[in-house]
């Protein structure tokens, strides 16, 4: 079904953008919040899970990306649905993360 590989891409680029935060925070070995704290997405995992957690994350985001449909670098439909996921991802992660990291500080001018 060809209405289902952009959705496949669009999950993908979700998928690869939540692996880089959990990836990059677990190898430098600080502890982030991960599903599997307590509570959920609020607490802390080690540095161990958040790698493991980008990994799997990684896995996915491949396997939608690269295993769902013919996805083609220079289709710019295929570019659009991928970059959709990873900015969406992107934005509702920075909201979210910002509340215990300090990002939602009000821009000055």
């Amino acid at each position: 079904m060809p209405w289902l590989d952009p959705v496949a891409y669009v999950f993908g680029g979700a998928f690869l953008a939540n692996a880089v935060p959990h990836l990059v925070t677990g190898m430098t070995g600080r502890p982030f919040q991960s599903p599997f704290a307590k509570p959920p997405g609020q607490g802390l995992s080690s540095s161990t899970v958040n790698v493991l957690w980008g990994f799997f994350n990684l896995v996915v985001g491949y396997l939608l990306v690269c295993r769902v449909g013919d996805f083609d670098l220079r289709d710019a439909s295929d570019v659009v649905a991928l970059g959709l996921g990873v900015l969406l991802l992107a934005l509702v992660s920075a909201r979210h993360f910002g509340r215990f990291n300090g990002g939602n500080t009000p821009e000055r001018s």
